[in-house]
């Protein structure tokens, strides 16, 4: 039996470490044992966000702490503004709308980067912006947003909260929350956290808890305030996810094991460029620019003549080399290559062979192996830096 190679953008494979931690006898959530490793594990994890600030744990996806972020910031009727750059910037809407605030939907296309340019004059003639929320890596697309620009935008022209998902990124993307002027950063644990989905991780500024202490919120569940109580205990307001902060404990071994967060940031930057270099090789489309390519997920056009679901169905079939499709108006002609988390070089290369496989078995015309070499070319370039 054949395993399946996870190449999707979320959930991705875990690591046997974290597997391993996971299975920790279970604990009680209102004992000193957990106190110690919710403490340790999240002053850990404040390296992946750049945050000197606590770092709230949800049991839950990353959604629910989105909704989180929205809910206990702004009230009904106050303006927003939301940059959707694809499927997921358009979650963020739908929250905001939901309850009830004054959206300014700040659109690209899908495939398109929002730059602070767009942003600047996006906000010129508006007043009494309360928050701009953004998609710090657009899972869609394989657009990874300028955040820092963007949060000097902000910082620029308004008194607005910055609020961003970093969902599909945090793990294998820079952050520097504090430093860029970010005031609550969002991530999940299924995607380049490199856990099992249940477990939402967030920070906020003081900036944003000036403002959470005076916001009216119809939350319970999602109380942040709550959260930030139980934290100063080393505890959650409600049962957490104990066996995956087992687990968030074991990658941040995984990560220092590596060398460091840096290392892991350099790792996700080197398989981003091996996969780019080999659809190139092989006459394949890319969605994105090269300049705001995510470092975790490649959106990839379907190649000439074939239609994407039927070609990575037929890699998943014959190969058990598992892509997903695009979403929205795409599905059916891009697919997304992830390259998050628990991924290394070595399994590029082995996905980028299999691609080669399926290609011929679909006819199509390009010399054999050179995607192959271009990944490699690009991997062993950076060996020698």
């Amino acid at each position: 039996m054949y395993p399946n190679i996870l190449r999707h953008p979320g959930p991705t494979p875990i690591p046997k470490k974290v597997q391993l931690a996971m299975n920790h006898d279970m604990i009680s959530h209102r004992t000193e044992e957990f106190v110690r490793l919710y403490q340790e594990t999240t002053n850990r994890v404040k390296t992946v966000f750049g945050t000197a600030q606590e770092i709230l744990l949800l049991p839950s996806g990353g959604t629910a702490a989105l909704e989180a972020a929205a809910v206990n910031t702004v009230s009904p009727g106050e303006e927003v503004v939301v940059i959707t750059v694809g499927a997921f910037g358009n979650y963020f809407v739908s929250i905001c709308e939901k309850y009830g605030f004054n959206v300014h939907k700040l659109e690209k296309n899908w495939g398109e980067a929002c730059t602070e340019e767009d942003l600047s004059e996006f906000l010129k003639p508006l007043s009494n912006i309360k928050a701009v929320f953004a998609t710090y890596n657009e899972t869609s697309t394989g657009i990874l947003n300028p955040i820092e620009k963007l949060a000097k935008v902000v910082r620029t022209h308004t008194d607005a909260l910055f609020i961003v998902d970093g969902v599909s990124c945090l793990g294998g993307a820079p952050a520097e929350m504090d430093q860029w002027g970010i005031d609550i950063l969002v991530t999940g644990s299924q995607k380049a956290m490199m856990l099992p989905p249940g477990l939402a991780l967030l920070s906020v500024s003081d900036r944003a808890w000036n403002v959470i202490e005076k916001t009216t919120k119809p939350a319970y569940y999602l109380d942040l305030l709550s959260y930030r109580e139980w934290a100063s205990k080393g505890m959650t307001p409600n049962t957490p996810a104990i066996s995956l902060i087992f687990g968030l404990s074991a990658v941040c071994d995984l990560i220092d094991e590596e060398g460091g967060f840096s290392q892991t940031i350099a790792r996700h930057e080197l398989m981003k460029n091996m996969v780019r270099a080999s659809m190139k090789a092989l006459s394949i489309g890319l969605l994105t620019a090269d300049e705001y390519a995510s470092p975790t997920i490649t959106a990839v056009y379907a190649p000439d003549g074939v239609e994407a679901s039927t070609f990575i169905g037929h890699l998943k079939e014959k190969y058990h080399l598992d892509f997903a499709g695009g979403l929205g108006h795409l599905q059916g002609k891009i697919f997304r290559f992830g390259h998050m988390g628990y991924c290394f070089p070595s399994d590029i290369l082995q996905a980028v062979s299999l691609i080669e496989a399926g290609l011929q078995d679909f006819s199509y015309s390009f010399k054999p192996g050179a995607g192959i070499a271009a990944a490699q070319n690009v991997f062993l370039a950076a060996q020698r830096k």
